[in-house]
């Protein structure tokens, strides 16, 4: 097991988790051959699929690869928020031919059994989202040999992974796609975030274990300047979401470039926590009314989601995107790598010509 994180990947460039099946073994095993760090996301999946994604993987690829974990949520809903929030719902029901979810369904995401596997046949790396494990938990794992990361989006999140025992902190700017990782899910912060480069230079001077900087990177450029900031590496998930190999719906990648979705924004109206994604009608209709409460509005949404994406309509999809969707490039996993990692040498060799001159 790799002892730090620059042994992890030949390049540093991390493929970011997307549950929701976009990050699929295939994808995984494209990035992790080709030199990137590739991560499973056993969110929103049961613990037998997590692990059955685990092995197949292990059947393409013999490279480093990490999977995240969704951390268990307090219960915090207003019951008669969502209640509400699904009275709200009834034009999507009808239009849709779909009942909502059930709002009480699986609320930790399966996260001790998911645990337990990972202890009991381990793996390179592990992460979490959505708040911090117990030190216990950090010792169980490096006894393991699990190299840990923790997703963080303030100079406070990073220190408390440090001081409880995680390896490094991804670090989450304002700019990225899908959900916000903040550790407490508090509605009187929403669309307060940090900007990568100025949070990645706050959280070097706060804590001393390595930076991921992660958040609307789409170019080796942008690698280049996060790593100039302080961080060790860079993780994206937008990038990789158009690649043919990922698993994300044909729908969303198209989107991504699409004319009609001119811009991005966060959201409580598919989850009932704060994500980044395109712009569309149910976004624009009932974002300004969904509650804090994750995963209930998750649960509710879900069979709308998919029904929206049945009838190849995404204007009723969650279209997940940082703020760089527009420069996606539709190249397949393993060129991609290759071209990030050229245009990371360039920026390098151009900062190194000037510093000369």
């Amino acid at each position: 097991m790799p002892s730090a994180l620059t042994d992890l990947c030949r390049y540093p460039i991390v493929q970011a988790p997307m549950a929701g099946g976009v990050s699929c073994p295939q994808l995984v095993s494209a990035v992790a051959e080709a030199g990137g760090l590739g991560f499973l996301a056993a969110g929103y999946k049961t613990a037998d699929s997590m692990y059955n994604e685990v092995k197949q993987l292990r059947r393409l690829t013999r490279q480093p690869f990490g999977v995240n974990l969704f951390m268990p949520q307090p219960s915090l809903a207003d019951p008669s928020a969502v209640e509400v929030y699904q009275q709200q719902l009834a034009g999507e029901v009808a239009w849709y031919e779909t009942p909502l979810g059930d709002p009480d369904s699986c609320g930790d995401d399966g996260y001790e059994a998911k645990l337990a596997i990972l202890l009991e046949d381990p793996v390179p790396v592990v992460s979490f989202t959505f708040g911090c494990p117990t030190r216990d938990t950090f010792e169980a794992l490096a006894g393991a040999g699990t190299y840990t990361v923790v997703t963080v989006t303030t100079p406070e999140e990073a220190q408390t992974a440090q001081w409880v025992g995680a390896d490094a902190v991804c670090v989450q700017g304002i700019e990225a796609g899908g959900h916000q990782s903040t550790h407490r899910d508090d509605p009187q912060t929403d669309g307060t975030g940090i900007g990568l480069l100025s949070l990645v230079a706050q959280v070097r001077e706060t804590v001393q274990v390595p930076v991921i900087a992660a958040g609307g990177i789409m170019r080796g450029s942008q690698i280049a300047a996060v790593i100039a900031a302080g961080a060790e590496a860079a993780q994206l998930g937008t990038a990789f979401l158009v690649c043919p190999e990922s698993g994300a719906h044909l729908l969303h990648k198209q989107a991504l470039t699409n004319p009609l979705f001119v811009r991005t924004a966060l959201t409580r109206a598919f989850s009932g926590r704060p994500a980044r994604g395109l712009v569309n009608r149910f976004m624009r209709e009932h974002g300004p009314y969904a509650p804090a409460a994750y995963p209930q509005v998750h649960h509710v949404t879900s069979g709308l989601r998919k029904a929206a994406a049945k009838a190849g309509d995404a204007q009723g999809m969650a279209l997940w995107a940082g703020q760089g969707h527009r420069m996606a490039r539709e190249l397949p996993a393993g060129r991609l790598m290759g071209l990030l990692a050229e245009e990371l040498d360039a920026a390098r060799a151009a900062v190194s010509t000037r510093s000369t001159q």
